[in-house]
């Protein structure tokens, strides 16, 4: 929602099973500013701004890194797909069960 430009915003929100390896899929998709797919990484990373401090847009670059932290701590992974101009589809993927170690490491 903070990363977009004159459009009103426009979120998607579906989930869909993934085969047969006890994933699910959560996806996120909006019609932001969206980013250049070679700072992929760059964009889960800690204290990472793709936009400059005289930029529009606050923020201090960690909301992605804690999004990606909590996911591994759940076992999953989360990546995205972008253009610029062009919105961002934000793709979470979780075991649909966890694991006892991922259990106990929760506690």
């Amino acid at each position: 929602m903070k990363y977009r430009g004159e459009k009103a915003p426009a979120i998607r929100v579906y989930a869909a099973p993934v085969d047969c390896d006890g994933f699910r899929e959560i996806r996120v998709q909006d019609n932001g500013i969206g980013f250049d797919e070679c700072y992929l990484e760059n964009i889960f990373k800690p204290f990472q701004r793709l936009h400059g401090k005289n930029a529009p847009y606050e923020g201090t670059g960690m909301g992605l890194a804690i999004c990606r932290r909590i996911v591994e701590r759940h076992g999953g992974s989360i990546t995205a797909r972008s253009k610029n101009q062009q919105g961002a589809v934000f793709v979470v993927r979780l075991p649909e069960k966890q694991s006892e170690d991922e259990c106990e490491r929760q506690r």
